[in-house]
């Protein structure tokens, strides 16, 4: 345990795009029970679709506003996490999570159990090192991993 403390200053950087994902507790940490972050997530970025894992997560908003949707039968429901929230998420459920604000979004998001979502991340950000990478390496990964596509966001009524 002698990264503890662990200094976001100088913690892993995985880029997804333009969003920034800090590796504050990897698999290798936890024992893989959990995979815990800091996303930072700018204006517009976050995965466009929603999607679907088995991991549970954990936002807690730090900075900014995060636009959450998360499918409930056949509707879906836009949640505004706003700095101080924190939204639970049962693995399983459609979702994503979007910046649809005008500044830079700041979340600590784990996720358990954290193999997953820690290999599809570092996945897609060594895909990501030379620009935008193929869509169907992105899908590749996410199958291998257990995140499954579901499309774009519906129309909200």
């Amino acid at each position: 345990m002698d990264k503890l403390p662990v200094d976001i200053a100088t913690a892993e950087t995985i880029m997804l795009g333009p969003d920034e994902t800090v590796i504050l507790a990897s698999c290798a940490d936890t024992n893989d029970d959990l995979f815990a972050v800091e996303i930072r997530m700018q204006p517009g970025g976050g995965p466009p679709v929603m999607h679907s894992h088995e991991p549970s997560e954990i936002y807690f908003v730090r900075e900014g506003v995060f636009s959450i949707y998360v499918g409930e039968g056949e509707d879906v429901r836009r949640i505004h996490a706003a700095a101080g929230d924190v939204v639970p998420l049962r693995g399983g459920i459609p979702h994503t999570v979007r910046n649809e604000g005008d500044r830079v979004a700041v979340a600590h998001v784990v996720h358990t159990p954290g193999r997953p979502m820690e290999s599809f991340v570092r996945e897609v950000g060594a895909m990501t090192v030379d620009g935008a990478p193929a869509m169907d390496d992105v899908l590749r990964v996410a199958m291998q991993n257990g995140i499954t596509m579901l499309g774009p966001i519906p129309e909200m009524t």
